[in-house]
């Protein structure tokens, strides 16, 4: 059921959705689905910040296939539409020969891989909470954050870790973050609350690095 800006009357003109009971509005089942979308919305954006393509293409696959969401009907139809998959698989696909042959600097393809990653998250997350309701564009500005989020630290964790490595070895780290992606987008739909976590747990990580950065940096100082 497709739920208006009150989250308590359906919008005109979606009909009930297969996985709900009719039943009398009330005020717990809107905001619990919404929670849940909200959840859900924040889980695929973090997974779109870490790497953009294959996330989505996730989400769209998930879509056409009514598994976890369902875009249809929406205003973010074209997130399950052939084309589109068809657009992602090819770009996924050009970003990691790009980065695996070593064709374009890393943090260079890294920050484009980011920006992507904040446009397409803003848009699978305002795309989960158009499934049920008619108000979406809070799902722009959380998908945003998170996505800003999660790509900040990506690129801090790829650094850190590509100058532990010989340089052989560095160049396969974007295969990690796309399996690391791919289960935070596949966890955000099947299970929603896993997404939040997901991001949260990515949050962390960035501020740790910042801080061990931060007391690396002010130990040097000491010695000087």
């Amino acid at each position: 059921m497709r739920w208006g800006m009150s989250f308590g009357s359906p919008r005109p003109g979606r009909g009930p959705s297969s996985s709900m009971v009719m039943r009398p509005p009330t005020v717990a089942i809107p905001l619990m689905r919404a929670l849940l979308d909200s959840l859900q919305g924040a889980g695929l954006a973090g997974a779109a910040g870490l790497r953009p393509f294959l996330p989505a293409l996730v989400a769209g696959l998930c879509a056409s296939a009514d598994l976890g969401l369902d875009f249809d009907d929406t205003d973010f139809a074209f997130l399950e539409a052939p084309w589109f998959l068809a657009l992602l698989a090819v770009l996924a696909i050009a970003a990691l020969v790009v980065q695996l042959r070593g064709m374009v600097p890393g943090v260079r393809v890294q920050s484009a891989l980011s920006g992507v990653g904040v446009g397409l998250g803003a848009l699978l997350f305002a795309g989960s909470l158009d499934d049920r309701f008619a108000t979406w564009w809070p799902g722009i500005v959380g998908g945003i954050v998170a996505a800003l989020i999660a790509g900040a630290a990506a690129r801090a964790l790829l650094a850190r870790t590509s100058a532990r490595l010989d340089a052989q070895t560095a160049t396969t780290l974007p295969l990690y973050a796309e399996g690391a992606a791919i289960v935070l987008a596949g966890g955000a739909i099947l299970l929603p609350p896993l997404g939040l976590v997901g991001v949260l747990g990515l949050g962390y990580l960035y501020l740790q690095g910042r801080r061990r950065e931060g007391e690396k940096y002010a130990g040097l100082r000491i010695l000087k």
